[in-house]
């Protein structure tokens, strides 16, 4: 049987890779662009890069979005493993109701999220802030590193970890010789998973971010609302950078998994 795939296949996939990709090809394009103008190429240049160093609303944007996701994500990290821990070795009532749960906030809408947390804020007369806002990219993130560490867990092999405690070891010397680097590829990935999505998240921050909290993506939405300048686009291509390196980082862990 013949597995060659059809010339029509081949083509309307390139056209659909064409179609997703295309935009993104352009603005890296024309964040290189010596026209003020963000649509109209006159020649090359970095120096809309350089701007962005002169920018004090774009570096306190990054310097809150590296605050927020390293905090959201450390937070995330431990208690996304302690759960997944409790979820893969212990049997209680309701663990497959709380396990169900942990996926809502991965299908529930942005919008909806971020409006039930500016309610609980208001109704708790929490200041918005950085405090807020990591506290609400804690909300939707831990459950990514719960998903991905309790896949690790339900693939690792116990014998090992039997094999040490029927030799002498007690469980903590197991846990931290033994469990943890075997999980250490999952977490990371799962870390990874979750400071990416704080970096980049715009609606949830929009809800839960006060005066002089803002995190990049939001200067960023600020900036085009004002005017489509070619830093905007630089500015966009960094961030696509270094998202797609987080997300490359968090793959090759993950495949890990299964080595």
């Amino acid at each position: 049987m013949s597995t060659k795939l059809p010339r029509w296949l081949i083509a309307f996939s390139a056209l659909v890779y064409l179609f997703l990709h295309l935009p993104i090809v352009v603005l890296v394009i024309f964040s290189f662009n010596d026209s003020k103008y963000a649509v109209s190429w006159t020649g090359f240049t970095w120096a809309w890069y350089q701007r962005l160093l002169e920018r004090e609303d774009i570096l306190r944007g990054l310097e809150a979005s590296l605050i927020v996701g390293a905090a959201s994500t450390l937070v995330s990290a431990v208690f996304g493993t302690l759960i997944a821990l409790a979820l893969a070795r212990h049997r209680f009532r309701g663990r497959t109701a709380l396990e169900a749960f942990l996926y809502v906030p991965l299908v529930t809408p942005e919008i909806v999220v971020g409006i039930s947390l500016l309610i609980l804020f208001v109704l708790l007369k929490v200041p918005l802030g950085l405090a807020t806002i990591t506290i609400a990219h804690i909300a939707f993130s831990i459950s990514f590193v719960v998903v991905v560490v309790l896949a690790r867990l339900q693939g690792m092999d116990r014998n090992l970890e039997e094999a040490a405690m029927t030799l002498g070891a007690d469980e903590i010397t197991t846990f931290w010789k033994i469990t943890v680097p075997q999980l250490w590829p999952g977490i990371i990935s799962g870390a990874l998973l979750a400071f990416t999505m704080s970096f980049d998240d715009y609606v949830i921050t929009s809800f839960v971010s006060g005066t002089g909290s803002s995190t990049l993506p939001i200067v960023v939405y600020t900036m085009v609302r004002r005017n489509i300048e070619p830093s905007i686009n630089a500015i966009s291509t960094i961030i696509l950078v270094a998202t797609a390196v987080l997300i490359y980082l968090a793959d090759r862990l993950g495949r890990e998994k299964g080595a």
